[in-house]
Order: C-alpha cells, then sequence, then structure tokens
C-alpha cells in the first residue's frame, strides 16, 4: 500500500470519529492502521504520556438501600467529597458525623465502616487525550473492596488498599462527560457472613468493642487492609473507606515506561557499580536509546547511554552506570546524607518518547549475623560500618491517612532525629508510608525498617490470597527500593512468635488438629519465608529481608535473646518490675515500651473538665490497653515507683516520668552492652490519636518527657551508670568512628548540696563501642552519706568541658527524701527564651505553658543543687502570654504524703 492511500485511510477514520461514528471506533481503526504499517524495528511513538489528574468534583452519598439509611437519612443525598480522602474525613467535613476523636464519639461513627458508599465525578476528556494509543484509567489505592463503573460499565472489582489499579479505558471514554462511579463495600459486612459458615476463625488481634463483630471471630484476618483500624491497644477502631490515593488518566501511545530503578549491585569506598533498569512497555518489537542523566551532591554532571532492542510486551532493560569514588549516602551521625539526581529517558528516531526522574543515595547495607559466644549477632551494617540502631518503632500517624500531610510528617521524623535518633521500624499493621515520608528519611538519615504489612494475627494459606499479596509486595518494593533511608523489608509483626507462644493461637491447634494445623503453618511458610523473601529479593536484592519481627529468620523458634531480634513485654504486659530489663540482654531489641499519658493540653483538647480522672469514661475510653484497665496498670507501676499521685495532673506527669525512666533503663542497658546487643527500638514513637499510649510524642507532636529523655539517652556519646543489686557499673558509649580521651569524674553530694566525694580519672573512650570505667558498690560511693538524700553524679569531661552527665539515685523515687528543691523559673523580656534554676536537687523538672503551645530545646531533666539552666523557646504566642501561662514542677510535691508508723 502507498503511503498516500495509507495516510487517506487514517483521515478518513478519523473524520468518521468526528461525525459521530461509536466512540473510540474509528480513533482504534486509525491507531491500528498505522501500527499494522509501520516498518519492521521501528516503535510507534507520540509526545510522552499525558496525564490528567480525577481531583475535583467528587461527591459521595451512603449507598442506597442502605440498612443505615433510616438511622442516617442526610447521608442518603449526594454531599461534596475529597479525593484522595476516606468517607469518615468526608462525612466530617458534611457535619454529618461528630469527632470521632472528641471524648467518647468513637463509639457514635461505628456505623461508618459497617455501611457501603458511593463516589462519583465527572471526567471531561477531549480529543488530544483520546488521540493516544492507550488511555488508562489509574487509582494508586482503593480503600478496600470497590467496584469501579464508567459510564455504567463495570470496569473494576479492587480487593487490595496496597495495590495500584490500572484499567484500560481507550475504547470507553468518548469526547466530553464520563461518568465514573466508585461503590465502597464495608469489609465488615461483606467477610462476616462468609466468616460466619466458615469451620473455624484465624486468630486476629483484638476484638471489636462495640459488638459489631463476634469475639473471636475478626474479619481483618482475610483482607489486605490497615488491621490498625480495626483498633489497637493504643488506637480506636474507625474502620475507614475511600478513595484513599490519587486518581488520574493516562494517555500514551505504542511505548510506556513503566519504571525506572537504580540498582546497586555494589557500592564502595572507591567505584559503585549500579544499572538504571528501564521497565518498558511496548506496542512492537524495534529499537531504542535508552539516556541517563546524573547529578552528584556536589554538583558534578555525568551521563551514559545504551542502544536496546525492545520486542513487544514487556521490557526490562538497563544502562550500566560506574561512578568512581562515590559520595556515599551515611546514617545519621556517621556521615553525610548524599543524594544523587538520575534523569532516565528513553529516545526512538531521535525523539524523547518517556522520561522519568530518581533521587537516591549510594551505599551498601548488610544485616550481619555472626556467630560468637553469646549466640548469632544480629547487626546492620552500612557502608562496612557496623551501626548500634538507635530507634523507635512508628505506627500510622492518623486513623485517616490522607490527613496526614508532608508537614506533619517533617515534623515527626525531625522529632526523632533531634533525639539522636537514626532508624524508625514502620510496624506491620498499619499501611506503607508515602513516598513524602522515606524521601524525608533519606535526607535526615534515619535508617527505616520497613515491615510488609502484617501485624500479628495469622493470615489466610489459600493460594489467591498469597498472590493478592505478592503482587502488592512487587509494586510497594518497585515504588519504595531507590530509597537509600530503607535498609531492611521484613515479612510481620509478631506472626510467627503470636503463632508458637500466644494462647488463643494454642488454643486453635488443639481445636483444629494436626492436618489442618499444618496447612496453617505451610501458609505462613509460604508467604512470609518464600513469596515475599523472593519478591524482596528479586526486586531489591541489595537490602536483606527477614522473615518476621520478632524471629530468627524462620531458622528456628522466634523471640530468643541469642538469636535474631526481640520483643521484650515481661515489663508492662506482664507487670514485671521495671528492673527486669536488664535481666535479659538480646542481640537486638526491636521492642519493648511503658505507657504514659500525653500532655496535659492534649488531654484537655478531647475532653471537659469533669472527665479528667484516670477512671471516668472518657479516659477509659481513650485507654485502649485492657480495655481501659490499663490506667490501672499505669498506677501500678506509678505507686511502686513514685507514690500516690496527689491529683490528675500529677498523674499524667508522673506517668510519663515513669515512661521516660523506665525506658531509658532499658536503652542504655542495651547501649552499654555492645556489641553483645546492637539495637535498641522502643515502642513507640508517634500515636495515632490522642490517647494513653507508649508514645514519646503525641497525637499533635508534642514531646512527652520520654522524647527528652531520648535525646540524652541515645546522645552519640553517653556515660552509663546502671545500678543493680547494690553495685554500680559504669559504662562509657561512642558512636564515634574515632577514639578519643577524656575524663570521668564521679561526684557524690547530699541533696541539699552538701559534698560527700569526688574522684577524678583518665578515660581513653574507644570507637564504635562501649568501654567499661567502673564498678562502685554503694558503700564505694557514699562513704557513709545517707542514701535516701544523695546523689551521684558521673561526668565524661572533653578538655574540660561536660559532654555527657548521668545521675544516679539510691532507690526508687518514693523511697527518697527529696527536698523543695526552691524551683524558679524566668521567661526572657522577648518571650524566647526561660531561665529555670535550683537552690537544691530537683528531679524532672517539667516546664510547660498550658494549653499555649510552645517547644523546649530541653525538658524533664534534673537540677544540681544551686544549678540554672536556660532553654530556648518556640512559640507563635507572645511574651505576655506565655509569661502568664508559665508553669513549672518536679517530682517534690508530685505525691500524696505518706504517714509513716514509727516503732
Amino acid at each position: 500500500m502507498a503511503d498516500g492511500e495509507f495516510l487517506r485511510m487514517v483521515d478518513e477514520a478519523m473524520r468518521g470519529d468526528r461525525r459521530g461514528a461509536r466512540p473510540g471506533c474509528a480513533r482504534w481503526l486509525a491507531a491500528w492502521l498505522f501500527a499494522l504499517l509501520l516498518p519492521a524495528g521501528v516503535v510507534a511513538h507520540g509526545t510522552e504520556p499525558a496525564v490528567q489528574q480525577v481531583a475535583s468534583g467528587w461527591q459521595f452519598r451512603l449507598a442506597p438501600g442502605s440498612p443505615w439509611a433510616k438511622a442516617h437519612p442526610q447521608a442518603l443525598g449526594w454531599h461534596a467529597a475529597r479525593v484522595p480522602g476516606t468517607v469518615q474525613t468526608d462525612l466530617l467535613a458534611a457535619h454529618l458525623m461528630p469527632d470521632p476523636y472528641y471524648r467518647d464519639n468513637e463509639a457514635k461513627v461505628q456505623w461508618v465502616g459497617l455501611a457501603d458508599w458511593e463516589y462519583r465525578t465527572t471526567l471531561q476528556v477531549d480529543a488530544a487525550m483520546l488521540r493516544h494509543a492507550h488511555v488508562d484509567l489509574v487509582f494508586d489505592g482503593l480503600d478496600t473492596f470497590a467496584d469501579v463503573r464508567l459510564d455504567g460499565r463495570r470496569i473494576l472489582a479492587a480487593d487490595n488498599m496496597f495495590r495500584r489499579w490500572r484499567v484500560p479505558v481507550r475504547t470507553i471514554l468518548h469526547p466530553g462527560a464520563n461518568t465514573l462511579v466508585v461503590t465502597l463495600h464495608s469489609p465488615i459486612a461483606r467477610l462476616q457472613p462468609w466468616l460466619q459458615k466458615q469451620p473455624y476463625a484465624l486468630p486476629g488481634e483484638f476484638d471489636s468493642a462495640f459488638g459489631d463483630e463476634p469475639k473471636g471471630r475478626q474479619t481483618a484476618n482475610y483482607v489486605r487492609k490497615a488491621a490498625y483500624q480495626y483498633g489497637w491497644d493504643w488506637g480506636p477502631r474507625l474502620v475507614a473507606e475511600g478513595i484513599w490515593q490519587p486518581v488520574r488518566l493516562e494517555g500514551w501511545d505504542a511505548l510506556r515506561l513503566a519504571d525506572f530503578h537504580i540498582a546497586q549491585p555494589q557500592v564502595d569506598a572507591q567505584a559503585a557499580r549500579l544499572q538504571a533498569q528501564f521497565e518498558l512497555r511496548s506496542d512492537r518489537a524495534g529499537k531504542a536509546l535508552l539516556r541517563v542523566a546524573w547529578t552528584a551532591p556536589d554538583g558534578s554532571r555525568q551521563q551514559a547511554e545504551q542502544e536496546v532492542a525492545l520486542r513487544r510486551g514487556v521490557n526490562a532493560v538497563m544502562v550500566p552506570i560506574r561512578i568512581e569514588h562515590p559520595q556515599r549516602w551515611w546514617p545519621a551521625g556517621y556521615g553525610r546524607q548524599n543524594l544523587y539526581r538520575f534523569h532516565g529517558e528513553v529516545v526512538v528516531d531521535g525523539d524523547t518518547v518517556a522520561s522519568a526522574d530518581r533521587e537516591t543515595g549510594l551505599r551498601s547495607v548488610e544485616l550481619r549475623r555472626r556467630k560468637d559466644r553469646w549466640g548469632r549477632g544480629f547487626e546492620f551494617v552500612v557502608n562496612g560500618v557496623p551501626i548500634f540502631a538507635k530507634g523507635a518503632d512508628l505506627i500510622p500517624l492518623d486513623s485517616f491517612p490522607n490527613r496526614v500531610t508532608p508537614e506533619r510528617i517533617r515534623q515527626l521524623l525531625q522529632s526523632a532525629r533531634d533525639a539522636n535518633m537514626n532508624m524508625l521500624r514502620i510496624w506491620g499493621g498499619g499501611y506503607y508510608q508515602d513516598d513524602a515520608f522515606y524521601a524525608t528519611a533519606d535526607r535526615l538519615g534515619l535508617m527505616i525498617w520497613q515491615d510488609f504489612m502484617f501485624g500479628g494475627a495469622v493470615p489466610p494459606y489459600d493460594k489467591a490470597f498469597r498472590d493478592n499479596t505478592r503482587q502488592e509486595a512487587i509494586e510497594q518494593v518497585k515504588r519504595l527500593r531507590d530509597h537509600p533511608s530503607i535498609v531492611l523489608w521484613c515479612g510481620n509483626n509478631e506472626v510467627q512468635t503470636g503463632w508458637e507462644s500466644w494462647p488463643d493461637r494454642k488454643q486453635l491447634r488443639q481445636a483444629i488438629g494436626p492436618a489442618e494445623t499444618a496447612k496453617v503453618e505451610q501458609g505462613m511458610r509460604e508467604l512470609f519465608d518464600r513469596t515475599l523473601r523472593d519478591v524482596a529479593n528479586t526486586y531489591e536484592p541489595s537490602v536483606p529481608y527477614w522473615a518476621s519481627s520478632p524471629s530468627t529468620d524462620d531458622e528456628g523458634p522466634a523471640n530468643v535473646p541469642g538469636d535474631g531480634d526481640y520483643h521484650f513485654w515481661d515489663v508492662w504486659s506482664g507487670s514485671a518490675p521495671i528492673e527486669k530489663y536488664l535481666d535479659v540482654t538480646p542481640r537486638f531489641q526491636s521492642e519493648y515500651g511503658l505507657q504514659s499519658m500525653p500532655v496535659m493540653a492534649t488531654i484537655d483538647g478531647f475532653t471537659v473538665s469533669a472527665d479528667r480522672s484516670p477512671d471516668s469514661k472518657v479516659m477509659r475510653a481513650h485507654q485502649k490497653f485492657a480495655n481501659g484497665d490499663g490506667n490501672d496498670r499505669l498506677l501500678f507501676y506509678i505507686r511502686g515507683y513514685y507514690g500516690e499521685p496527689k491529683d490528675f495532673a500529677s498523674f499524667v506527669y508522673l506517668s510519663q516520668v515513669m515512661q521516660a525512666e523506665g525506658i531509658q533503663l532499658a536503652a542504655e542497658h542495651l547501649r552499654a552492652s555492645r556489641p553483645h546487643s546492637m539495637g535498641s527500638l522502643y515502642w513507640q514513637l508517634n500515636d495515632v490519636w490522642p490517647g494513653a499510649s507508649w508514645a514519646s510524642i503525641d497525637y499533635y507532636g508534642r514531646w512527652k518527657a520520654l522524647q527528652y529523655h531520648a535525646r540524652r539517652f541515645y546522645a552519640p556519646v553517653r556515660v552509663v551508670a546502671i545500678r543493680k543489686d547494690g553495685r554500680t557499673q559504669v559504662s562509657l558509649v561512642s558512636d564515634r568512628t574515632a577514639p578519643f580521651d577524656a575524663q570521668l569524674r564521679v561526684r557524690v553530694l547530699g541533696m541539699d548540696g552538701t559534698p560527700v566525694w569526688q574522684h577524678e580519672q583518665a578515660v581513653s573512650v574507644a570507637a564504635l563501642a562501649s568501654t567499661a570505667a567502673g564498678d562502685y558498690t554503694d558503700a564505694q560511693l557514699l562513704h557513709g552519706a545517707d542514701p535516701r538524700r544523695s546523689v551521684a553524679v558521673f561526668e565524661l569531661l572533653d578538655h574540660g568541658k561536660s559532654i555527657s552527665r548521668h545521675l544516679l539515685y539510691f532507690g526508687k523515687a518514693k523511697d527518697l527524701d527529696l527536698p523543695d528543691p526552691g524551683l524558679r523559673a524566668t521567661l526572657s523580656a522577648d518571650g524566647r527564651s526561660v531561665t529555670v534554676s535550683a537552690q537544691r536537687l530537683a528531679r524532672e523538672v517539667w516546664i510547660d505553658f498550658g494549653d499555649r503551645d510552645a517547644q523546649l530545646s530541653d525538658n524533664a531533666f534534673d537540677l544540681l543543687p544551686g544549678e540554672s539552666r536556660t532553654l530556648q523557646v518556640t512559640s507563635s504566642a507572645d511574651a505576655d502570654t506565655l509569661r502568664q501561662a508559665l508553669q513549672v514542677r518536679s517530682l517534690y510535691g508530685a505525691t500524696k504524703p505518706v504517714t509513716e508508723t514509727r516503732p
């Protein structure tokens, strides 16, 4: 056929489309003719892909025929909606639902997650979009069971919150207005009837407190959805539904760049051997030129290119790259967070038909597990340097992910970095974080331990569930693998240890018998030891995979101190004394924790004055541990170590002091035990809502006492003094990569300032190590002084300057004779600093400004007799307002006096 005849046929087809022929038919014919008649070896191409966001004009309503219509008739009408978003946040915006975080409103909104909902919008599609050979409708996330219809035609049935859904719609769309409808089904209402017919239910996590699911028959196990939304022992039950990630139309022609990745097969100080990997979807075989340009952290630029032959379908092609003496990425405290910017292009016949950008850091990561005298080690090695992991576990930032802004992410991660953390573990019962989270972690040098989203419940063993999860994992690993902060992929949280040791799992095994038990266990091995491991090793082989936390990587029993990572909950969950932390030294402690209340300003925000007592209905509603009885556990520890709180505000304050001092003891024990132990991740960094929890930062970003303590006990250099059974061992802990000489000064003085004893010695502080520096009996320290009225001060001096200080007491706080410290706090004229002083010893000094938000450079610290400190204050409030609100307190006077009967 002559070129002129071909062009005439194309023109006729296009004019036929314009005359109103069947929508898409003529254009499809034109595209088919064009592709059919191209010379062999040439890839058809047009402009780069066109992207049209589908973010405006959305409306939502309660699905017609809903059993909830009578109780909530206003929800049957169409109301404005936001996408990305959730039904709950749209109901809040429409004033059709009370704030579930206020008082006990959580119970009033449970119906939302039990109902079905409809969303709709109009897609305005122009001729330019329809001129592309392909047009895809892309949902980055649907939560969770969703039917999608376009102009009445069903195009998608989604069933996984964590997957992206791409649907070809070129032949369905027509120019002008197209109606898109998304029906969201309640995961509970959909699955519970099916579950009731099953011979048994797999063990889940926390039973509903609201009666919407029978006890012991939870549906959360059976759906790929964020488990925490079904309720946890730190958060509410708010089962969200929604179009929770962006929606868009993508128009493309004969070639689409599906993925662009900078693989790092080998990185060391001499050279980085990389691969710029392109995943291309091509309609035809042919040739293409791959071009990669990159900019180094110092601004220098280089590029490389490679000609490749493409086949029809999916093509995995790459450009090899070598960078001499790379500027490597380092964790916080070990070097700079250097990032390279890569730009990839696909060129056909001299035209760029697709492009993508990636920012990544070049580094090597190893999970080193060597046998030694303590068992088998567990340590992260980055760029050849063993890193003691200092950090916490991270839960979702909100019950509704769309409310989490990049600014909130930045503030939270900056708070972790400010507390000298270098690792966060993203717990498996939530969701994979947005790109902004990992990009921020990259820049701050925070290593990320990334769980796959399994939070303790036993998963189904059927192949369909496993295949669904495999696709989820592929998409998430490919999305996140260019972030240098991710140093571990972990299969789950507590699935293995739960199966081995939790009572309900043991009861299930007895009930279902050996044959069915074997199927459940085989299903877990297939999922966590094979499927997810295979995905991680295939798509990001430079980052290690770990089967479960805690575990020995499926090589033996979980949660053993001599091998793998360890979760320690004898303290708190088992009501063991806090000193029990000193009795176990795991290779890597990835969970341990003590609860506390949030700060009073946060409590004031969700309560009224009548609610402010530990046993009130509202405070119990915001205490999820043991169905509200967790406040009794808080009082158990407070009374055991500090005494009876004199009022509610003192209860709140003492809960934070107890948490901070308890976690400090555990963390410093772990750091002092290096290299026996190589990690301390306490539970948990943040909150999902305002309430009692194990967090060190509350829902509104306010630092609790623990976060301030963490900044000190996670400092790069720390003098640690741990007293046990009347003996105190002193260790010098250093994360510095070079040794240094210093002075260790030991003082003992009375709480009124009277000197008792002092000793000073030269010490050598080893690099990346804990160095033993002293072992004292109480008698050697006290020299006859009263232990109830004395304090020991251990200081590390570098050229005469104190770089670390540790105060040690000879008994529980409630047994000490703490004097009135004579505290005084003075705000500067400009309100930007506050100076606090003490005439006598002041323990756990706490400064706040009531309901006026103000960030302090330090807090929750001890002052020696006659000592003063000036702290920086950051606040939007003016100086006069802050001055009137300024409050200062310490342990003295926080408890009721004890009347002693002496013989």
